[in-house]
């Protein structure tokens, strides 16, 4: 008795389309991602622990260790400067951002919300204004001779104040840039959360006899946690990457006596100017640490109370 063995099925462009179309339609977004993003990322790793630069061409690079490393946290390397400058600046533009961005939220939200789309139009413009046009306007404000903040000052008495020039005065003229351009963003994500909240809360709060600093407090800031979670971690990761405003204000120097170089500034600096990437690579990685340890503290200082009954 012979066995009958089952027919071998068939190429077809339908059975084609089943198995196969699905993941060639999505293929465009992996191959992207890993010639501009998982490349770029482990190449970077790789060149962290090598000495070299571009005009020495592809496979020219000398394995040097933890040699890039060492030298960037030396006692002599700007990197800690840098590394300081930006702590420093991202806490003079971080912390009024949201000081402010809450309660404006809460009053537009509460008492102005019949203007609040316009209010939130308003607010969201400098985030999305070009950092060249911000810095041209802000240069001109913060001009010795010419801008209007030393001429308002002179008319009261006040002497010209160097914004630009004074290295006491640098990190608050860039931190005044940040805040301007990243205070209404705040906003916006703070109104899309208060936006969630039911008012059946605050109603019966109020049946309850609760005033409007009560209402804030007991129940727009606890049930606002999760969206301060993420708008404090936008903060903390823009702050330790910034680079625009500086750069534009005090060119690639960061200023007199370099009170405004940031580490993004500090790394571009080493990699496009000094053509050392092994070593830019290095600190890129320290600064991915730094931000990673920072978010961490973020989310332990939102989340210890978190699942506590």
């Amino acid at each position: 008795m012979s066995q009958r063995t089952a027919p071998r099925a068939s190429w077809s462009y339908t059975r084609f389309q089943q198995r196969f179309a699905p993941y060639l339609f999505v293929s465009p977004f992996f191959i992207l991602f890993a010639v501009f993003g998982l490349f770029p990322l482990l190449f970077s790793l790789f060149l962290a622990f090598h000495f070299w630069s571009p005009l020495d061409g592809m496979g020219n690079w000398k394995f040097v260790g933890f040699e890039n490393f060492g030298l960037a946290l030396g006692p002599t390397d700007m990197f800690w400067k840098s590394l300081k400058n930006t702590l420093w600046i991202g806490l003079l533009s971080g912390i009024p951002q949201h000081l402010v961005a809450l309660p404006l939220a809460f009053i537009i939200h509460h008492s102005l919300r019949r203007f609040q789309g316009t209010l939130s139009t308003v607010l969201f413009l400098p985030y999305i204004t070009n950092a060249v046009a911000i810095a041209i306007v802000f240069a001109t404000l913060y001009s010795e001779r010419l801008g209007i903040l030393n001429y308002l000052g002179g008319l009261v008495g006040l002497d010209p104040v160097r914004w630009l020039g004074d290295p006491n005065m640098v990190p608050y003229s860039v931190a005044a840039v940040v805040f301007w351009r990243y205070v209404g963003w705040n906003t916006v994500l703070y109104l899309s959360g208060l936006q969630a909240i039911s008012e059946d809360v605050y109603e019966a709060a109020t049946v309850d006899g609760a005033n409007g600093w009560q209402k804030f407090w007991y129940i727009t800031l606890p049930l606002l946690r999760p969206m301060m979670f993420y708008a404090f971690t936008l903060t903390i990761v823009g702050s330790m990457q910034l680079f625009e405003e500086p750069f534009m204000l005090l060119n690639d120097g960061g200023g007199s006596g370099g009170a405004g170089l940031t580490s993004a500034m500090h790394i571009f600096n080493t990699a496009f100017r000094d053509l050392d990437m092994g070593y830019a690579s290095a600190m890129s990685w320290l600064l991915f640490l730094a931000i990673f340890a920072m978010s961490m503290l973020n989310n332990y200082l939102f989340s210890r109370d978190g699942g506590k009954k």
